[in-house]
């Protein structure tokens, strides 16, 4: 069950696109961050089930900041998304454990079924 989501952007524009494409229905609870610092500090603290994160970020960018998640709980799920879809940058997400990749803006139905698998893996753990 999906309860709490982390979006991270250092864009507040793009965060709340984000968040008005995720169904209002199924009650999460969200949380934000700026940068991968700040969503360094977030994860630890929240723990959540599903989190969002933008690759060009100030400070700490979101490849660093899902290397260290990951270091944190190997099981974390982390929806990379971002303007920028080069094969390369999808390739290094999902080698460092990134359940999808978006693209930026996101879509109602890009987001939904991101979910939707993270729903099932979260289902079958």
């Amino acid at each position: 069950m999906i309860k709490k989501i982390l979006i991270v952007d250092d864009s507040p524009v793009a965060r709340k696109i984000l968040k008005s494409c995720i169904p209002k229905e199924d009650d999460y609870e969200f949380y934000e961050a700026s940068d991968g610092l700040a969503a360094l500090d977030a994860y630890k603290s929240i723990q959540p089930d599903v989190t969002f994160m933008d690759i060009t970020m100030p400070g700490m960018n979101g490849m660093d900041c899902l290397e260290e998640i990951m270091k944190i709980n190997g099981k974390a799920i982390v929806i990379m998304c971002t303007a920028d879809v080069q094969i390369k940058s999808v390739g290094k997400a999902m080698s460092l454990g990134a359940l999808n990749f978006i693209r930026k803006p996101a879509s109602k139905e890009t987001v939904q079924k991101a979910l939707s698998e993270a729903r099932n893996i979260l289902t079958n753990a």
